[in-house]
């Protein structure tokens, strides 16, 4: 009895105090000062683990597509081009999506003509943290770009092969094409240069009795066109205030995503 007198006159005491500081201080002599510590630690709310963030777009702008093809070589491959200047295609951010192209009937009287059409498009990608980056969705447009080539109504003949030395990645598809009573030679182009695709075309048909084009020739021209084209973005890209183009794009995304590059941009394609 002696010994729980003390106990008994603890107990008196503490509850003579307000309710939190019996909580805080009078426990019983069960000792939990241990368990008390591991109790707080474990309801504190554990720390939500960060989402790592999207690499950001190399490139902030697109070059102008009516001089992303240089005047000598526009010449070379379509030899009497309507407007040298090229056609601006129809967009409502060219910051996103661009183009031009350029068509020409090289008339020859009696030996006929030759018809030529060049058509360079370019669509950029920013980096989105649930879209992903801008490289990664622009590889996936590429991949659609390919598919739509390979896929051009009444193309015959059809063929697809990688090309080397054109931007990060790059696709050339020929096929043959009846138009206008005539066989068109076609050659399309796609490449991706990190967050920007490039999807080139050029063909050319011969009229009124004149020879067509070699395929191989049509082929030649529409690389080197779309060589000269990715090379372009690179070139604006270091004109820029941001040299990487990486400081405008890290500060934020645009929310929509891909609502820019989605809109249609391209002429549609006379022939």
């Amino acid at each position: 009895m002696h010994r729980s007198a003390p106990r008994l006159s603890r107990i008196l005491a503490c509850a003579a105090v307000p309710v939190m500081l019996v909580v805080a201080g009078c426990s019983s002599d069960s000792g939990d000062k241990k368990d008390s510590g591991s109790s707080s630690s474990s309801a504190a709310p554990s720390a939500k683990k960060s989402e790592a963030s999207v690499e950001p777009a190399k490139f902030a702008a697109l070059p102008d597509p009516c001089k992303s093809i240089s005047t000598k070589t526009v010449t070379s491959l379509v030899p009497k081009a309507k407007s040298k200047g090229g056609t601006a295609a129809n967009s409502s951010d060219t910051a996103y999506r661009a183009g031009c192209s350029w068509n020409g009937l090289d008339d020859n009287g009696v030996k006929g003509s030759q018809y030529r059409w060049l058509d360079v498009g370019f669509t950029r990608f920013d980096s989105d943290q649930s879209l992903g980056s801008g490289a990664k969705r622009a590889q996936q447009d590429y991949a659609k770009q390919v598919a739509k080539a390979k896929a051009t109504e009444g193309a015959k003949k059809v063929a697809e092969a990688p090309v080397s030395g054109i931007g990060e990645q790059a696709t050339k598809i020929t096929y043959d094409l009846a138009k206008t009573s005539e066989d068109f030679k076609y050659a399309t182009v796609v490449a991706r240069t990190e967050n920007v695709v490039v999807t080139l075309t050029y063909n050319g048909a011969g009229y009124a009795g004149a020879k067509a084009p070699s395929a191989a020739d049509i082929l030649k021209g529409a690389e080197k066109a779309a060589k000269e084209a990715v090379a372009s973005v690179a070139a604006t890209d270091t004109k820029s205030d941001t040299p990487s183009g990486s400081a405008k794009q890290s500060g934020s995304t645009k929310p929509s995503g891909s609502a820019k590059p989605s809109d249609k941009a391209t002429e549609k394609k006379k022939s």
